[in-house]
C-alpha cells in the first residue's frame, strides 16, 4: 500500500432494520450504519424506517459519532423519479452522510441536485473491475461497493489502479447471483431483487438433469444456495489490500445477530491495529454461528472453490453444529458434543431433509452416565440431551442424525444487555478552559475532542473572594467532571485565575449542564450540502409531432455458429449478435455473417474481473461491425479506446439490459457516455416499458422481445461443483464441453445451464417468451429495432420464429399469433405487466 493506514482510516459498517438493530450497531461499535426507508431500497420486507425519521435518526447517529448511509439501491422507473427526487431531498436535509445507490440514472439526478452530496457506489451497479470503477468517476462517487465475488489479488488490483475508496461485504448472507444480475426472483415469484423484494428462490430445491437425466444427488439438494460469508480471520489481508470500509450485511436480521457480529468484527479491527492477534478464538466463531449461520465461507476472497462455496444440505441458518445422534434413550438422545451446550438451548435434529418438518426444541436436561449435570457441558463431552416434554418425537430421530444448536437465549441475553441501558452507549473526551477575574463571570471553553467542536459557557454571576476553600484546577476537576449519564469524560482542565476567588457549586454545575447541551447540540447539527431544484424530466427526449415513424426491423442474438448461418439466410434481419460460450468461435460466426452480407456484433461477457481486457482485446482484433457491451468496465474500456484511436474505424456500440437502464436518465447517461443504442432493462413491465419510452430518445433503443430469459448469472459453477472433483477452471477437467446440465425446479420445469469464457453460470428459464403482442404499442412509440435472442434452437427453428416476427412487424399478422404459434409466455421481461389482460 501506498499510505500507511490507520486505524481511523478503516470503517465497520453494520445493518439497521429497525431502532434496536440501530442501537446495536451503535453500542457494540460500528462507525457507520446503513438503513433503508419505506421505499427505494433493496430490503423491502425489512421493518425499515420512515422519511420522516431521517432528522430524529442522524441527530441518533451523530450523537455518538457515527455516520449514517441511506440505501437507495434498487432500480427507479421513470414515473417513480419525482418521488425519487423528493426523497434525494429528504436526505441533503436531514444531513444524511451518502446515500447507496444502484441505478445510474439515479446518481445522475443527485448530481443535477448536488454536487456535492454523498453517493456510494452499491454492490447492485456489478462493480467488479478498474475500469466499472474509472466508468464512475464523472459522477464523483465518495465510495464504490465491490461484487462479493472479486477475490484479494482482484481487490488490491482495483484499488491500485482506479485509486477511489473501496468497501466490501465481509459477513452474511451471500447472493449466488452476481448483485444487480438476478431476474429469478421476479420471474418466477413476482418479486424483484433489483427492486428490494428478492424471494430466495437460490434457497430452493433444485434436481440436476445432466444430458437430460436426472443425476442422483443423495441429500445434495439445494444446488444454488452459499453457504454464509464470514471473513473476520481475513481481516488483515483485506486492510492490506486496500479496502477501507467492512460491510455485515443483515437488514433483516435481529439486533442480537447485530450485537454479536458487530462487536466480533469491532474487536477484531481494534487487535490488529493495536498490533494484537485480530483471530477470534473457537468460542467466538461459534457464537457468531450461534447468531445466524447457513456454515461459514471465506466466500470468493481466496479465490474460486465451488466445493467450499456451496454444501447443498440445507438452505437455511443452523447455528453451531453439537454432534451426531449415537444412541436413542426413552427420554432422549446420546451425543457426543461438538461444541458446548446448556439447559434451555434450541436444538434441531437434522435428517437431512430440511424439506420435511423436523423436530427439535429446547433442552430440558443434560445427564452424563446419568448423572445430571449442571452448567455448561463442554466440548468432547457424552453427554444424554433430554429434550422439553412433548417437545421431541423421537421416533422420528434416527441415530446418525446431526444435531444443530440453534438458539442460545444465555447469549442472546447477553447481547441484549449492551444496548438495552440507560447508560450511554459511547463517551468522549472534553477538555476544557477557564479563565477567573474577581468581579467578572468565570469564562469556560468547552471543547469536544474528537470532533474539534467548541463551545463558550459564562457564568450567570461574577467570581467573589473566597472566604474558605476557594476554587482552585481540583474544584474545578471534581465539578465539571461530573459528566456521567452524558455522552462525554473530562479529559483535562486548563485554569488561569488570580488567588482567592470562588463560585457558587450550583453555578458550576449549571454551567456544566449548559456546556453539555451545547456540545451534544453541535454534534447533532446535520451535515450542510449544496440543494438545487430541478425539473427531472428537463432532459426527456421530445418528440417532434407528426414525424414519420422509422421502418422498423430484427435483430437476432444467437448461441451457436449454426443460428448464425441461419440468422444470415433470413431477409429479416438487420444484425446478428454472436453470443457464444467460448470465444474461438467467434471468427466463424464473423465470417459466416460477412459472407450472406450481413452485419455481425460480439457480446462480451456480462461480467468483466480486474484483468480480463485481453477478452475485449480479442473481439477488437476480429473487427466486427459492433460490439453488444454489458458492463460498465467494457463501456469504459470500448469508449476509451476509441477516443484514443479517433482514426480508426470502431464497431457501434450498443448496451445491453445488463445495464439495468429503467429511466431516461439512465438510458441517456449511456448514449452520452459514447453508446450508439441501449437495451432496457428486464425489470421493466409493458407499462413501465412504455413510461420509459415516451421520454426517451427511441431511435436509439432496441427492444428484446423474444427470449429464453437469463435467470441467474453466478460465479459459482454448478458443473465443476456437482460433475467433476476439482475446485476451479483450473482442475474441473471442463465438464461443460462434454455435458449439457439443467437445474429441475419443483414443478417439473428443467432451466438450461449455460457457461461462459470466464466459466461463469447463466440460468436460462425453461419457458420462451414473447412480447410480440406489444408491438404495435412500442412501434407507434418510434422503437424501430427488436431483438429475438435464441438458445438452443435448431436452424429450422431460427427460420420459423424469424418468419413469424417478421410478419408480426409488417403487421401482417397479429402478435398473439405469434406466441401461440411458439408456445411462448405472453410476456415482456420479468412480469406480464399491467397491461396483459
Amino acid at each position: 500500500m501506498s499510505k500507511q493506514v490507520v486505524l481511523e482510516d478503516i470503517e465497520l459498517l453494520a445493518p439497521a432494520g429497525d431502532w434496536d438493530c440501530m442501537r446495536a450497531a451503535v453500542a457494540n461499535g460500528a462507525d457507520a450504519v446503513y438503513f433503508g426507508v419505506e421505499k427505494f431500497n433493496a430490503r423491502a420486507r425489512a421493518h425499515n424506517f420512515h422519511v420522516e425519521e431521517l432528522p430524529e435518526i442522524m441527530s441518533f447517529l451523530h450523537t455518538y459519532g457515527v455516520k449514517g448511509f441511506l440505501t437507495f439501491n434498487i432500480l427507479v422507473f421513470e414515473e417513480e423519479l419525482p418521488e425519487a427526487k423528493e426523497l434525494v431531498d429528504a436526505c441533503i436535509d436531514a444531513g444524511v452522510d451518502a446515500v447507496i445507490v444502484q441505478d445510474l440514472g439515479l446518481v445522475k439526478m443527485i448530481r443535477e441536485i448536488s454536487s456535492d452530496f454523498p453517493i456510494h457506489g452499491s454492490t447492485q451497479m456489478t462493480i467488479t473491475s478498474p475500469e466499472a470503477v474509472e466508468f464512475t468517476k464523472p459522477y464523483q462517487l465518495e465510495l464504490v461497493v465491490l461484487g462479493r465475488e472479486n477475490n484479494l489479488k482482484q481487490i488490491r488490483a482495483i484499488g491500485e489502479q482506479a485509486k477511489l475508496p473501496m468497501e466490501v461485504f465481509v459477513h452474511g448472507a451471500l447472493c449466488v447471483s452476481y448483485s444487480g444480475q438476478c431476474l429469478t426472483s421476479e420471474m418466477w415469484g413476482g418479486r424483484s431483487a433489483n427492486r428490494g423484494e428478492c424471494a430466495q428462490v437460490c434457497r430452493l430445491p433444485y434436481d440436476m438433469m445432466v444430458d437430460g437425466v436426472q443425476k442422483p444427488m443423495g441429500d445434495v439438494a439445494y444446488l444454488l444456495s452459499p453457504k454464509d460469508l464470514a471473513a473476520i480471520e481475513l481481516l488483515p489481508e483485506l486492510i492490506e489490500a486496500g479496502v477501507t470500509s467492512f460491510k455485515i450485511e443483515g437488514r433483516m436480521k435481529s439486533p442480537e445477530y447485530v450485537a454479536n457480529v458487530v462487536g466480533k468484527y469491532r474487536r477484531a479491527i481494534d487487535n490488529y491495529f493495536a498490533g494484537r492477534n485480530p483471530k477470534p478464538d473457537a468460542a467466538e466463531m461459534r457464537e457468531l454461528q450461534q447468531s445466524f449461520s447457513r456454515g461459514f465461507t471465506h466466500g470468493f476472497f481466496k479465490g474460486t472453490n465451488n466445493k467450499q462455496l456451496v454444501e447443498g444440505t440445507f438452505p437455511k441458518s443452523r447455528g453451531v453444529y453439537l454432534g451426531k445422534v449415537l444412541q436413542i434413550l426413552r427420554d432422549g438422545v446420546v451425543c457426543e458434543l461438538a461444541a458446548p451446550l446448556k439447559r434451555g438451548d434450541g436444538i434441531v435434529f437434522d435428517a437431512g431433509d430440511p424439506t420435511k418438518q423436523e423436530e427439535g426444541g429446547r433442552v430440558y436436561d443434560i445427564r452424563n452416565k446419568g448423572r445430571k449435570l449442571e452448567g455448561e457441558a463442554g466440548e468432547g463431552t457424552i453427554v444424554e440431551i433430554i429434550p422439553g416434554r412433548n417437545d421431541v418425537n423421537l421416533k422420528r430421530v434416527h441415530v446418525g442424525d446431526r444435531i444443530w444448536k440453534t438458539s442460545d437465549p444465555h447469549l442472546d441475553r447477553r447481547l441484549r444487555e449492551t444496548f438495552e441501558t440507560d447508560k450511554p452507549y459511547r463517551v468522549f473526551p472534553v477538555a476544557v478552559k477557564a479563565i477567573a477575574a474577581a468581579g467578572r463571570p468565570l469564562k469556560t471553553w468547552w471543547m469536544d475532542v474528537k470532533t474539534g467542536h467548541s463551545v463558550y459557557v459564562e457564568s450567570d454571576v461574577p467570581l467573589e473572594t473566597a472566604l474558605k476553600r476557594p476554587m482552585d484546577t481540583a474544584l474545578l476537576e471534581e465539578q465539571y467532571g461530573r459528566l456521567g449519564g452524558t455522552i462525554f469524560e473530562l479529559q483535562r482542565i486548563d485554569y488561569q485565575a488570580q488567588d482567592g476567588l470562588i463560585l457558587p457549586l450550583r453555578e458550576l454545575n449549571a454551567m456544566r449542564r449548559r456546556a453539555v447541551e451545547q456540545l451534544t447540540a453541535e454534534r447533532r447539527k446535520p451535515r450542510i450540502y449544496e440543494k438545487k431544484q430541478i425539473d427531472v424530466y428537463a432532459d426527456a427526449f421530445v418528440r417532434t409531432e407528426g414525424a414519420a415513424l422509422p421502418k422498423a426491423g430484427m435483430t437476432a442474438l444467437c448461441r451457436s455458429l449454426e443460428q448464425v448461418k441461419a440468422a444470415a439466410e433470413s431477409g429479416e434481419v438487420r444484425l446478428i449478435y454472436a453470443d457464444f460460450e467460448f470465444i474461438k468461435q467467434f471468427p466463424a460466426a464473423v465470417d459466416a455473417a460477412r459472407q450472406a452480407g450481413k452485419r455481425i456484433a460480439l457480446a462480451t461477457p456480462r461480467i468483466h474481473m480486474a484483468g480480463e481486457t485481453g477478452y475485449f482485446n480479442n473481439i477488437l482484433k476480429l473487427q466486427p461491425d459492433a460490439v453488444l457491451v454489458r458492463n460498465t468496465g467494457a463501456v469504459e474500456y470500448f469508449t476509451k479506446r476509441r477516443m484514443e484511436h479517433p482514426e480508426a474505424e470502431f464497431p457501434e456500440l450498443i448496451g445491453d439490459f445488463s445495464l439495468n437502464a429503467a429511466n431516461h436518465k439512465t438510458v441517456n447517461l449511456f448514449l452520452e457516455a459514447g453508446l450508439s443504442r441501449m437495451t432496457p432493462s428486464y425489470d421493466l413491465n409493458t407499462q413501465q416499458m412504455i413510461d420509459l419510452l415516451r421520454r426517451a430518445d427511441t431511435s436509439r433503443l432496441e427492444i428484446v422481445i423474444h427470449q429464453h430469459l437469463p435467470m441467474f448469472h453466478t460465479e459459482h459453477c454448478v458443473y465443476c461443483t456437482f460433475l467433476s472433483e476439482g475446485t476451479d477452471y483450473t482442475n474441473c477437467g471442463r465438464p461443460c464441453e462434454q455435458h449439457r446440465v439443467s437445474l429441475r425446479d419443483r414443478i417439473g420445469m428443467s432451466h438450461p445451464v449455460r457457461v461462459d469464457e470466464g466459466c461463469r453460470n447463466t440460468v436460462y428459464n425453461a419457458i420462451e417468451q414473447s412480447g410480440a403482442e406489444y408491438l404495435g404499442q412500442f412501434a407507434e412509440l418510434g422503437v424501430s429495432s427488436y431483438r429475438i435472442e435464441f438458445l438452443e434452437e435448431s436452424p429450422d427453428k431460427v427460420h420459423e420464429v424469424l418468419d413469424l416476427y417478421g410478419k408480426a412487424i409488417r403487421g401482417q399478422i397479429a402478435g398473439s399469433q405469434v406466441w401461440r404459434a411458439l408456445k411462448a409466455t405472453n410476456q415482456l421481461g420479468v412480469t406480464r405487466g399491467q397491461l396483459v389482460k
